[in-house]
């Protein structure tokens, strides 16, 4: 497919490619074409169907039995397939199988365990925030947004800090991909090759020597009796840090643009409303944009018949601008409800580190805010990240006002 089909064609079609850089300069146009002219699109020449409605995307997420994680929940080739578990781990299963691997490292992420980690994660903020401020000028989408949520995962996952740099220049590298392409370049799968060495080497150390992090955790695990392979835990690590960091990074630059965009956001969210700058960022303009199931038997859904087999985009994004669950769903407004939007996806693939995702953003948001009162963002050297699941931004270079 030709790139940068956005929105090509005509009043009454339009092309939805996740591959499409164009799409991810800006999806929500044909996201609220797709609600209201296509709720069940099909892409012939991709393969897949798109769901883009709140009640739909909702419906799916909470529905394993008919909407399927078993062939992983990417559209890329690559990691589509029986074997997607391999390198999605248990994104790329169905209960109880699913439920079982995901209970493994459930208890790290509760509500409790995860408000313990504050007075740290306000640490690890102030030691990447202080060095930044005095700067005339700062990237806060890698200096910042992207280095936090890396260095609180690493460090529970028992990287040490030297490798934390390192780790998130790879991530980074894994989630870019090449215009309208669904293959793995050369950088993005060598990326994956160095991760996956390293989280070898570091399974094999902590082997011989066991810490109290969520690797050793997983290291002295059972199912169903056996210790898991390396591979299984390899396939983890990829899950936690790439996962988990990736899209809390991006979330963070996305109300940071928003708020340079908005004026009357950027000094609410700075003067003590940061928490509701990052809730209304969450629907807004969330981080996470797709998520591919299988459909298990063949389904009608709004006329339109799908087959079984039939490879589904969930879009939760497009589902929180829907403007039968969210009024003026367009317009960024920090005093809406938004206990309707589904950020963190529903049901048994509901984010397990949505808790800690939530907290993390809050704090950067805080602790920046007690030191900044204004600041202006360079959009002309400003950098998307290109990803058909990611939205966010690789560079956003600002200069900041002190208090």
């Amino acid at each position: 497919m030709a790139t940068g089909q956005a929105s090509t064609g005509t009043a009454n079609t339009r092309v939805y490619d996740p591959f499409s850089f164009a799409v991810h300069e800006d999806p929500y146009p044909i996201y609220a074409w797709m609600r209201d002219r296509a709720p069940v699109y099909h892409n012939k020449e991709r393969d897949f169907w798109a769901l883009s409605r709140h009640a739909d995307v909702l419906t799916a997420l909470r529905d394993p039995g008919l909407f399927s994680s078993r062939n992983g929940i990417s559209l890329e080739p690559s990691r589509w397939g029986q074997e997607a578990h391999k390198t999605s781990s248990f994104l790329a299963m169905d209960p109880p199988e699913h439920t079982q691997m995901r209970g493994l490292v459930r208890q790290a992420f509760t509500p409790r365990r995860v408000a313990q980690l504050e007075p740290r994660i306000r640490e690890l903020a102030r030691a990447r925030l202080t060095p930044l401020l005095p700067e005339p000028h700062f990237d806060f989408a890698a200096d910042f947004a992207a280095a936090l949520p890396n260095d609180v995962i690493c460090e529970l996952a028992g990287i040490p800090a030297t490798e934390w740099d390192r780790i998130r220049a790879d991530n980074d590298q894994l989630n870019q991909h090449e215009d309208g392409s669904e293959e793995s370049s050369g950088p993005q799968a060598a990326a994956g090759l160095r991760l996956a060495a390293y989280y070898i080497s570091l399974v094999t150390e902590l082997r011989r020597r066991p810490g109290d992090d969520i690797t050793s955790a997983l290291i002295g695990a059972r199912v169903d009796g056996s210790r898991l392979s390396t591979m299984q835990i390899v396939a983890f690590l990829f899950l936690l840090i790439s996962g988990t960091s990736d899209s809390t990074g991006k979330l963070l630059g996305n109300a940071w643009y928003h708020g340079w965009r908005l004026r009357h956001v950027q000094l609410a969210g700075l003067n003590g409303r940061a928490a509701d700058w990052m809730e209304e960022t969450l629907r807004y303009d969330s981080s996470s944009q797709m998520t591919a199931r299988t459909l298990v038997r063949e389904t009608e859904l709004h006329g339109t018949r799908l087959p079984e087999g039939a490879r589904v985009a969930l879009l939760p994004a497009s589902a929180n601008r829907d403007d039968r669950v969210f009024a003026d769903p367009d317009r960024f407004d920090l005093d809406r409800d938004t206990r309707n939007m589904i950020p963190f996806g529903s049901g048994p693939h509901h984010c397990l580190g949505a808790v800690l995702a939530r907290l993390e953003i809050r704090i950067a948001l805080e602790e920046i805010g007690s030191h900044v009162s204004g600041y202006d963002v360079d959009m002309t050297s400003a950098l998307r990240v290109h990803s058909p699941h990611q939205r966010g931004f690789s560079a956003l270079p600002c200069s900041v006002v002190r208090r």
